[in-house]
């Protein structure tokens, strides 16, 4: 009863307005929470193509350094001064190999033979899944991680020259390579296996333990430090880094600064889009709170009588609130079902673009919809059961 006399004031118009409004800010948030979400594994798992924001750095190399005998390797407080500058998060050296290396592998009859070298880096820096990148002492199988350009040259270049199959990556990975190492005088065979392929890391990579017990054990030339570092930025558009690198005489491979610049670009996008989705939302919520408090108003002597004849601020504020909370509940079911719907179309191209990408659930959407509608429901009710005591304090 005290509904129906409360809501002949009511504005279909204006609440329909508060749901529009909240219903594209829900949907913004949830959706750009959602996308983050699914398109994370693409930044962060094995073979990413921008996981982290990673430069390789090298000393610039010169015939009249070469001359002079000055050293291409970086000695460690040129280590510390690198890793201890504002852009920098952390600064990885990578090992390379101190002794011989062959491998040599058999295809339709022919037996393919080469020199190799090896290097290792940090775990953390390998761009690979690190189920299999495991070595132990007394291991006979070293795991091994190539660049993908190099399968790509076999596949469209040596195969084709050469009338090979190509070789796709699941294939690589079942083959076995028969390794040589010697050093010291000795020598030693093992078998290698390919665990993946990179797209950060130009080199042959080995896994850091592998490479301490080798060099310990095989190797016979001096070690004169690393000469390259991995280098992880923390914004790659930092002016900062390519002055400091020019001033030291320090050079990075490929375009890596021009693709961390994108990762950088990428993420703010995303951070503008949230942000817009939020102010969205607020504004809709100061809607809905001028709307009903613009009832309110209108229903004030009605409000007043209530209130003389025995009912609580309380049970006056009830109608109001559970209609706050009826549309908010409205805003969020429809928000999530929109969400899905354009979930499900960009998983199919995702799908295309990245056959390894698992889909996930909605779970974030789901539980950053949930604490919006219940932050928004707590303040609305706070502002209409303030408001309605404020008409009974008058």
């Amino acid at each position: 009863m005290i509904w129906k006399l409360l809501r002949q004031h009511l504005s279909v118009a204006q609440l329909a307005g508060f749901v529009w409004a909240n219903l594209c800010g829900m949907v913004i948030v949830l959706m750009g929470v959602q996308f983050y979400k699914d398109v994370l594994p693409v930044f962060t798992q094995g073979d990413s193509f921008m996981k982290e924001d990673y430069l390789i750095v090298s000393k610039r190399v010169s015939t009249l350094g070469s001359v002079m005998g000055r050293s291409s390797a970086f000695s460690r407080a040129e280590m510390v001064e690198l890793e201890e500058q504002p852009f920098a998060e952390s600064v990885g050296a990578f090992a390379a190999s101190r002794f011989k290396v062959s491998a040599g592998m058999g295809m339709q009859g022919m037996q393919l033979s080469t020199a190799l070298f090896f290097e290792s880096v940090p775990d953390r820096y390998v761009d690979t899944d690190l189920e299999d990148w495991t070595f132990r002492p007394g291991q006979e199988e070293i795991p091994i991680v190539l660049p993908r350009n190099y399968l790509n040259l076999y596949n469209f270049g040596f195969a084709q020259s050469r009338s090979l199959p190509q070789l796709s990556e699941g294939v690589m990975g079942m083959m076995k390579l028969d390794i040589r190492m010697s050093g010291r005088g000795e020598t030693k065979q093992m078998k290698g296996r390919i665990v993946g392929f990179s797209d950060r890391l130009n080199t042959i990579l080995v896994p850091q333990a592998f490479m301490d017990w080798a060099n310990a054990a095989y190797g016979d030339r001096q070690d004169d430090g690393p000469s390259r570092l991995i280098l992880e930025v923390n914004n790659p558009a930092d002016d900062r880094i390519a002055k400091f690198l020019k001033e030291k005489g320090y050079e990075t491979e490929g375009d890596s600064l021009d693709a961390g610049k994108t990762t950088w670009f990428l993420k703010t996008v995303v951070g503008i889009v949230l942000a817009v989705g939020l102010v969205i939302s607020i504004l809709s919520f100061y809607i809905l709170m001028l709307s009903i408090y613009l009832l309110l108003q209108k229903n004030t002597r009605k409000l007043e009588n209530l209130l003389l004849i025995g009912y609580s601020p309380a049970r006056v504020s009830r109608p109001y609130q559970l209609l706050t909370v009826g549309l908010n509940a409205l805003v969020l079911v429809s928000g999530l079902f929109i969400v899905s719907l354009v979930r499900e179309s960009y998983l199919g191209v995702l799908g295309r673009m990245f056959p390894r990408l698992e889909g996930g659930d909605m779970w974030p959407a789901i539980l950053t919809g949930v604490l919006l509608f219940a932050g928004v429901s707590v303040l609305n009710m706070a502002a209409i059961r303030k408001k309605v005591g404020s008409i009974a304090g008058g």
